[in-house]
């Protein structure tokens, strides 16, 4: 049958009604204010890692003056410690096979540029997310509860400077929260159904003040999953009134204290056998605001356009190619793994890459594992 005119207005007609579909990825995280600048990082040093480097608090000698000794009082030490930070350079590129636009009549690098900030937040999200995984597991491999080590959290005494303490808090672990559960009938969740009203959220506070103890924040972060977040809508504990933070607005659960940040991507680590108890399959953390130090990286070329006249029998085609880098650091904690790379998210996740360089008061991500 032949092809009228009719018919090619149609399929014009189709292809202009063209448009985005929504991105539905997992909400992001690093709009929030998890993530802040610090000066002390600076991105421009002529290698893979930096350094950043603080004062130690005091250890002060207090001596009590005498009338009738000539002894010399003792001096007050200065100390200093450093950490190392790693750097991340990304990029992601596509091309265009320049022909095609006389058969879709729609420009493709026009739509990578039109989503390139998507796509660079997406990898900020996945980048930080890793991070917040890799020192959850270097927590409770350092803990060792499968071992020989202490585990983590287990009561408002716990001292998580104490060797082989990990900084996190198991519900289902034997201590703060009850005896060890041993099978989905004694299996604790973060929120317990069974108690009223704020009852329900005793979990929460409980692991958290003996975590921080007296240097809890003001408000904190709950990163948590839809099924947590259905947990405290059911028990009808999300605060009626929404918390603006510069252009963003959270829910909150008790009177602001925890900004909830709601995502599906999946936060839960594979730590080793006996470190978590096994009723312990989820994870949800409870982040003290700027905990990750965050910084950009000036690339050169951050956007380059290759054209290939002779590709495609001559048809020719066009390459473009987007670079960004940025710092990532979690505070408290020094960069221990490879030097000699930029860091893929790999790294990042990984327990080896890092050691933990503060008390542990000053360290603002707090794993809690639950049912």
């Amino acid at each position: 049958m032949a092809i009228t005119n009719t018919d090619f207005q149609n399929i014009a007609l189709a292809i202009s009604a063209y448009s985005d579909e929504a991105y539905t990825n997992a909400k992001k995280l690093n709009g929030t204010g998890i993530v802040s600048a610090d000066q002390r990082i600076d991105p421009t040093g002529e290698s893979f890692i930096g350094q950043f480097r603080w004062y130690k608090p005091l250890n002060a000698t207090v001596n009590v003056a005498s009338l009738s000794s000539a002894t010399d009082g003792t001096y007050t030490s200065i100390a200093t410690d450093v950490a190392d930070y790693i750097k991340s350079v990304r990029t992601f590129g596509a091309e265009q096979v320049n022909l095609q636009e006389v058969v879709s009549r729609q420009d493709g690098l026009a739509k990578i540029a039109r989503d390139f900030a998507e796509v660079r937040a997406q990898d900020e999200h996945d980048a930080l997310l890793s991070v917040m995984k890799g020192v959850s597991l270097y927590e409770t491999t350092l803990g060792d509860a499968g071992g020989t080590g202490q585990g983590g959290i287990t009561d408002f005494d716990t001292d998580a400077d104490a060797a082989n303490t990990g900084f996190f808090v198991d519900v289902n672990a034997l201590g703060l929260h009850g005896a060890a559960a041993t099978g989905a009938g004694d299996a604790r969740k973060l929120f317990d159904s069974t108690a009223i009203g704020a009852a329900r959220g005793e979990r929460l506070f409980r692991s958290v003040g003996a975590a921080f103890k007296d240097y809890e924040p003001d408000y904190m972060y709950l990163v948590t999953s839809p099924e947590v977040m259905a947990e405290m809508r059911a028990a009808n504990i999300v605060d009626e009134t929404v918390v603006t933070d510069g252009n963003l607005m959270f829910n909150s659960i008790f009177a602001g204290k925890f900004r909830l940040v709601m995502t599906r991507a999946n936060q839960m680590i594979t730590p080793s056998a006996g470190d978590v108890n096994a009723q312990s399959t989820k994870c949800t953390f409870v982040v003290k605001p700027g905990s990750v130090a965050a910084a950009a990286i000036n690339v050169p070329m951050p956007v380059e356009v290759d054209r290939n006249a002779a590709s495609y029998t001559g048809g020719g085609s066009t390459n473009v190619w987007y670079r960004w880098g940025y710092v990532m650091h979690p505070m408290g904690y020094d960069w221990a793994g490879a030097t000699t790379a930029f860091a893929t998210n790999a790294n990042y996740s990984a327990a080896a890459s890092w050691g933990r360089k503060m008390d542990s008061l000053n360290l603002g991500i707090l794993p809690i594992f639950h049912a």
